[in-house]
């Protein structure tokens, strides 16, 4: 197997400013139709398919069939970590070009979704505050959740499922491209963050990945985790 070639083509995939943004629209984890993703891509409907086959045919997304409907999702975690490796790449050693921070920008560097784990300031603050309290040990490359964790956590209500029982990796360490610092990924990720919006501490917000914090969350962030409001 020439891996060089299939990285090329990989690439070449993902090169392309249309399916890269319709890449990075499905990295919050939901489903989206055809037209929306045209719509994120900033291209006609047609344009859309040819890319959309492009992309099912490499194996990088997958298609569910709801009735009439048709919904696109990435087709693993795995795709959604390559892509945020990649944007950590273009924000640490990518090409330095200005462009002036919007709100859309500073909502995403606030709190967002990585493919289904919480990332930004938000995911790594927790990350950094179960480090502090010796609740989560942390490498680049393993994770490991600790007993007094495992306490906070159930105490939280946080589905927690052992290692053995899931085809995703537990605990695994995620480069945050915004923060440059480490936060949550994994199946202990994916429950953190599906706890924080079962509790209504954090809500999505329309069509971003950024995630909003309600006044209720940041209430019990900061308790739980010592979040503070910027």
């Amino acid at each position: 197997m020439s891996y060089g070639t299939n990285i090329a083509e990989v690439a070449a995939l993902v090169g392309d400013p249309a399916r890269a943004n319709m890449l990075l629209a499905l990295m919050d984890g939901r489903a989206l139709t055809a037209g929306e993703l045209a719509y994120v891509g900033g291209i006609g409907a047609s344009t859309a398919s040819g890319h959309l086959a492009k992309l099912l045919d490499a194996n990088l997304i997958a298609v569910l069939q709801q009735g009439r409907h048709r919904y696109y999702r990435l087709a693993s975690p795995l795709v959604g970590s390559m892509l945020e490796s990649l944007m950590a790449v273009v924000a640490i050693e990518g090409p330095k070009r200005y462009r002036p921070s919007s709100c859309r920008d500073d909502a995403l560097r606030e709190a967002r979704t990585c493919y289904n784990h919480l990332a930004g300031r938000l995911g790594v603050a927790i990350a950094d505050a179960m480090i502090a309290q010796g609740q989560i040990e942390m490498s680049g490359e393993a994770g490991m959740l600790t007993t007094p964790g495992r306490t906070l956590l159930q105490d939280l209500g946080v589905a927690l499922t052992e290692e053995g029982r899931s085809h995703r990796v537990f605990c695994k360490p995620c480069l945050d491209w915004s923060e440059r610092r480490l936060h949550i990924g994994g199946a202990l990720g994916v429950a953190i963050a599906a706890r924080c919006f079962d509790l209504g501490w954090i809500e999505r917000q329309r069509d971003s990945r950024a995630l909003r914090i309600t006044t209720k969350g940041r209430a019990e962030l900061h308790r739980h985790f010592a979040f503070e409001t910027a």
